[in-house]
């Protein structure tokens, strides 16, 4: 995962939405296990066989948590125009279920989305996709994720040896710094050049349930914060790599109980989204006959909200299917949380070595 604050602020809100959803327990042993706590040895773990995920690691069920099958959701994801994959970034089941996923759902019609390449660099992917450079200049040139071998890099070859289309949907990280510290409208500012890999601006604003859902993760990230600064393991997470490469700046911002500074967090946060949900919206105004599976932290599209609704405003006909994967330590039990987090939802493993 990308070292960029921003990245690791998100990854952080995935984590803790688990924590605001519920006031049981194991939710919270969830949330801990998704903010590599395992580090910590606070987590019991369970080394991960070799081989493909099979169906004793996860359990597939609809909306409001009655069973379903993987042959249901092939069939819905034929049947939709985009859907949507919502992950915990290190569920290592959840990362075969992609692969799986798009390989039986797949036919010519069908592009891949991916939150993990940023809108700037299509053109590598392209290069990459058509044969003229190789992998290591890809990688190098694309900027990809740490993880990307271990996680992406298998979905990327199945398109590639199909020649199907991979869409860099997210937006520039520069850009997404740029509103965090100077606001929404600072975008503006920016040259035709850069406009050009960004939604139209001034691009919507969050919903009013998407506010309440991002204020509630605020908050529950800053009580953990404070919870941790008087806890000596907690105060471990300092040795994570990505939170050393944090100004402390930041970090009092992201703390920070002022609105102006939540709003300028909620902007940033909101310009993925969109962003995100433009460049969908902008393949399939090329590619009419086209489906896209787009793969993405479920914090971004959790209850459909995040860039289902942006895409929504962009092309308002498409029909959407919405995926959400929680790896949980009550595996394989649904519980009165979950329901409605997607149109599906897959409860993993939770208890499996995390894939990075």
């Amino acid at each position: 995962m990308k070292s960029d604050y921003f990245q690791r602020v998100i990854f952080v809100l995935s984590a803790m939405f688990i924590i605001a959803s519920s006031n049981s327990d194991s939710l919270h042993k969830e949330s801990a296990s998704a903010l590599d706590l395992d580090k910590l040895g606070l987590n019991e773990k369970t080394e991960l066989s070799e081989g493909s995920a099979t169906s004793a690691d996860y359990r597939i069920f609809d909306s409001v948590g009655n069973v379903s099958t993987l042959e249901e959701l092939i069939t819905e994801i034929r049947n939709s125009d985009v859907t949507f994959l919502g992950e915990t970034h290190t569920d290592t089941v959840a990362h075969e279920l992609e692969a799986l996923l798009l390989e039986k759902s797949w036919d010519d019609r069908q592009s891949l989305s991916l939150e993990m390449f940023e809108s700037d660099v299509q053109f590598v992917l392209n290069e990459y996709m058509e044969g003229l450079i190789n992998e290591e200049h890809f990688l190098k040139s694309a900027r990809s994720w740490n993880n990307y071998e271990s996680d992406y890099r298998e979905l990327i070859e199945f398109n590639k040896e199909r020649g199907v289309p991979v869409i860099a949907a997210n937006a520039p990280r520069r850009y997404v710094n740029m509103v965090r510290r100077l606001g929404k409208d600072s975008l503006l500012a920016l040259s035709e050049e850069g406009k050009q890999f960004l939604p139209p601006l001034p691009y919507p604003d969050a919903s009013p349930e998407y506010v309440n859902k991002f204020r509630a993760i605020m908050l529950a990230h800053q009580s953990m914060v404070n919870g941790a600064s008087t806890n000596q393991e907690a105060n471990n997470l300092h040795e994570d790599k990505d939170l050393n490469q944090t100004e402390s700046s930041e970090i009092e911002e992201f703390n920070s109980p002022h609105e102006e500074a939540f709003e300028r967090m909620l902007a940033a946060q909101n310009l993925w989204d969109s962003s995100m949900a433009w460049s969908i919206a902008s393949h399939l105004k090329r590619n009419p006959k086209n489906r896209v599976i787009h793969v993405n932290g479920s914090f971004h599209t959790d209850f459909s909200l995040g860039i289902p609704e942006h895409l929504k405003n962009y092309l308002p006909h498409l029909n959407l299917l919405t995926v959400t994967m929680v790896p949980s330590l009550d595996y394989p039990s649904f519980r009165e949380s979950m329901k409605g987090l997607g149109d599906y939802i897959i409860i993993t493993d939770g208890t499996l070595e995390p894939s990075h």
